[in-house]
């Protein structure tokens, strides 16, 4: 694996870390499955959750905080909300804007599952901003990679191949996280266009210098967000043109979508109870629209494109593949076909060895990644 991978020797140095270690070993020595939650507001992504409840909440608080460095060191059970109130009492931020499903959200989970919100395009996503992370293996070890600086490592960066694992390599116990300033301007635009006219433009506009944050288009709609210095943003605004969105207005706009509470994903969580599903294409920025059936919503520039549609799986696995993407089934009642694309054999055989390195008994999460895993 590397130099980037340390094990921690003796015994956990705190009661809950203990309980939890101890948890695991039970489950090893009975070949029992565990299921690793946190406030359980992802419960609904990837594989069904198996196995007996493994609750990491107990490994809470912000373990050391340096804003001048923007480096914050977390537990996995701390709530997403509780982190981001001490970061904006500096300034500062999660910039990939990971989504809120719930008021339960954990740090953990939120790595675990990899997802980041409208900014993703213009920042990065979340294993960008790991620096290093503690976890306790299949084997009941405490584990920690990486460190609170960004630098080059021999092998796996294991810190940030945690970011979207589902849980599947290990129990994460600590994060160690870049965060960044908040904006210090910022203003929404409206265009009303078509979705390949949408699609121009916004490639247009990408290959320009200008402070890009968000965008998103959804029935004749494009919203675009500007955030940076006040002269850049001030000096898009007036190049773009477009609609001025007040800020409140504005505000609670990107975070419905970002916590998907906003129209599009309200009524696809009502159709997903009528039996159909969620999806979310990952595809190149330049792909063209996608003939579709059911409602569609695309951001990030056009490199995801949510469809909410009662098409067979192999229909949008196909139509993503077709433009060099892949297709994740986000939420649906049926996961006959699996929650996330098929790996090819290479990438499967490279899955199934950090799992047997990791999990070799796969205790952790069965099947909420792979049914393999």
């Amino acid at each position: 694996m590397g130099d980037d991978t340390a094990a921690v020797a003796g015994a956990p140095t705190d009661a809950a870390l203990a309980r939890l270690v101890d948890q695991v070993m039970t489950a090893r020595a009975q070949k029992a499955a565990l299921d690793i939650r946190g406030g359980g507001s992802k419960a609904f992504y990837g594989g069904v959750p198996a196995g007996e409840p493994l609750d990491v909440r107990p490994l809470r608080g912000i373990s050391s905080y340096e804003p001048s460095e923007l480096v914050c060191t977390v537990r996995a059970g701390t709530p997403l909300a509780e982190l981001e109130a001490a970061l904006a009492e500096k300034g500062q931020c999660l910039p990939f804007e990971p989504p809120r499903f719930g008021d339960g959200g954990t740090v953990g989970g939120m790595v675990a599952a990899g997802l980041a919100g409208p900014a993703r395009a213009a920042v990065g996503g979340v294993r960008d901003y790991v620096l290093g992370a503690t976890l306790v293996n299949g084997q009941g070890e405490v584990l920690s990679f990486g460190g609170q600086v960004m630098k080059n490592v021999a092998g796996y960066d294991v810190s940030r191949l945690l970011a979207g694992s589902m849980g599947v390599l290990g129990v994460i116990c600590e994060v160690s996280l870049k965060v960044l300033p908040q904006p210090v301007a910022s203003v929404t635009l409206r265009f009303d266009m078509d979705e390949a006219q949408a699609l121009r433009r916004l490639n247009e506009w990408g290959g320009q210098p200008l402070p890009l944050s968000a965008s998103a288009w959804w029935e004749g709609t494009l919203v675009l967000r500007l955030a940076g210095a006040a002269a850049a943003v001030q000096s898009a605004q007036a190049r773009l043109g477009g609609e001025v969105i007040e800020a409140p207005l504005a505000a609670t706009f990107w975070a419905g979508l970002r916590d998907h509470r906003d129209e599009f994903f309200a009524g696809a969580a009502m159709a997903v109870q009528g039996g159909a599903a969620l999806w979310r294409l990952s595809v190149p920025q330049t792909a063209p629209p996608l003939k579709l059936s059911g409602e569609q919503l695309v951001e990030w520039g056009g490199a995801q494109r949510w469809c909410c549609t009662s098409a067979p799986p192999a229909t949008l696995r196909e139509a993503a593949a077709a433009v060099g993407g892949h297709a994740t089934l986000f939420r649906g009642l049926d996961k006959g076909a699996g929650a996330f694309a098929p790996l090819s054999p290479p990438l499967a055989r490279i899955h199934r060895e950090l799992k047997l390195r990791f999990d070799p008994d796969r205790l952790f999460n069965p099947g909420r990644l792979y049914a393999a895993l």
